[in-house]
């Protein structure tokens, strides 16, 4: 019994050491939800800048063999108690998990209920109203389900105005829900099979700051991204894209965009976000004469991945940057201009990180006065 006990409080230390920014009640609900899913399944993040990995990486238990009865229609109950396909425990009465139980309709959420988990189930629709009792909803989970656009209320979101995180991935979503809540901080949708989003679709999501389209068939994103104010991170990444979106945000930190279809970037266009320090455009089809002279050449960008595109000419880049992935292309020679345009003792590149690999550079090309504007370079791979 002791080393249970000291087995949740570790835990307990663990979880306020790492969700600091959020309150005590916050705090409580990973907790219950990490003790929870350490017997079922679990979040399991891990950085998004090791190898191609998503931002968010989920695993989920098998799925068993045989096929699950099928379940009785919910019945509504009052706002105190607690569905009873779901738990909701009594020391933190505002979360009810409802997760792996191979649910197929969306149980009733008491009205008291802020942080609601229904994902890893095999629920197909949201009908209309599922959520005006639950107008005090935070946190709403619902990834890893079989849900489709066409079996969602036109409004079911519409309520929720506190809403600050929706999980949505790994449905079969064919667009964005809408309305969103203008509350929302993160928005996930990856892995679903959304074609277009339209330049209104996240009108008005101003507290918006991390935004998930990976792995859709997304072939035209227009200027969706451009009123989101407080936007850091925009994912993506595996779709369809032949053109970059048009106008990025002031705010905006990460952009991933590797494995699409894009060949061009206009002039300037990440030099309206003096924020930007990392950005991902491996596997495109990028060419030197799609790119203007000082399309890179932005000050804040510290990382730009631009591997396996077909560039023959390594593009200019700013002196600040520090990790510069080229591996992959048609490159042929290697042109020192690129990394100074002037090279001296005072001048130089803070590049630590070159990789050249997979291209048609000799070893031998290497001018005399690389050392010299790439002295903070560590890795530089030919």
């Amino acid at each position: 019994m002791c080393w249970v006990t000291i087995t949740i409080l570790i835990v307990a230390g663990l979880c306020g050491a790492s969700l600091g920014q959020y309150n005590e009640e916050e705090d409580l609900a990973w907790l219950q939800y990490y003790l929870r899913q350490s017997r079922v399944a679990s979040y399991n993040y891990v950085p998004y800048y090791e190898d191609e990995s998503p931002p968010y990486v989920y695993s989920y238990p098998a799925a068993p063999d045989t096929e699950p009865e099928p379940s009785q229609e919910p019945q509504q109950a009052p706002s105190w108690q607690c569905p009873q396909e779901c738990d909701c425990p009594p020391n933190f009465s505002s979360a009810m998990y409802c997760d792996t139980r191979n649910l197929r309709y969306l149980p009733f959420v008491p009205s008291r209920m802020k942080y609601v988990y229904f994902q890893n189930n095999l629920i197909t629709s949201i009908q209309e109203g599922a959520f005006d009792n639950a107008t005090e909803l935070e946190w709403l989970a619902l990834h890893n389900n079989q849900i489709s656009s066409d079996r969602m209320g036109k409004r079911v979101f519409g309520k929720l105005k506190n809403l600050e995180r929706l999980y949505m991935n790994n449905n079969n979503l064919t667009k964005l829900p809408s309305p969103l809540p203008r509350s929302l901080r993160e928005l996930h949708l990856s892995y679903n099979q959304i074609s277009k989003v339209p330049s209104n679709a996240l009108e008005g999501l101003e507290n918006l700051t991390a935004l998930y389209l990976s792995h859709n068939f997304i072939f035209e994103m227009g200027a969706s991204l451009k009123g989101l104010k407080s936007l850091i991170l925009a994912d993506l990444s595996y779709n369809h894209l032949r053109k970059v979106p048009d106008g990025l945000p002031v705010s905006l930190e990460q952009l991933y965009l590797e494995y699409n279809y894009i060949n061009a970037i206009p002039d300037d266009y990440f030099q309206v976000s003096p924020r930007l320090l990392y950005v991902r455009m491996s596997h495109n089809s990028l060419t030197n004469q799609g790119l203007s002279s000082n399309t890179f050449n932005s000050s804040s960008i510290l990382e730009l991945d631009l591997s396996y595109n077909r560039l023959q000419k390594i593009p200019r880049v700013n002196t600040n940057l520090e990790n510069l992935y080229l591996q992959g292309n048609q490159i042929n020679e290697f042109s020192i201009s690129s990394f100074c345009s002037v090279v001296d003792v005072m001048n130089y590149s803070r590049l630590q990180v070159l990789r050249l690999d997979g291209n048609e550079i000799k070893r031998n090309a290497v001018p005399p006065d690389a050392p010299l504007c790439l002295r903070r370079a560590t890795v530089i791979e030919i």
